[in-house]
């Protein structure tokens, strides 16, 4: 294996792990994995896994509680899934239209 003179620095291990994954999965190799990546990786699954914000970010080490909220912003599939229970059910997709009165009304503001 690796002496001590000779072994990788921590920081360097999972760049060495994916580039070894890299062999089963060739799309690795356009990918810059370090540390951080793997500590967001780990933040999002334990969101997506339904554990509170708070504690991800008390297990994160972060100074407030508020600095987890990123996650919840990079999460599409709980906006996704919060939206489906607000969301009329009879509510029209798309862009809204004002009329020409409403248009109006405006103007004279």
């Amino acid at each position: 294996m690796y002496s001590r003179r000779t072994a990788p620095q921590p920081r360097r291990r999972p760049a060495i792990h994916a580039h070894a994954a890299a062999e089963a999965c060739p799309s690795m190799l356009d990918k810059s994995i370090h540390p951080h990546v793997l500590r967001h990786g780990c933040a999002m699954s334990l969101l997506q896994a339904g554990v509170d914000t708070t504690v991800i970010a008390l297990w994160l080490g972060h100074a407030g509680v508020r600095s987890a909220d990123a996650y919840v912003h990079a999460d599409m599939t709980i906006k996704e899934k919060a939206f489906a229970l607000i969301a009329p059910v009879t509510a029209m997709p798309g862009r809204y239209q004002p009329t020409d009165q409403v248009l109006a009304f405006l103007d004279r503001l």
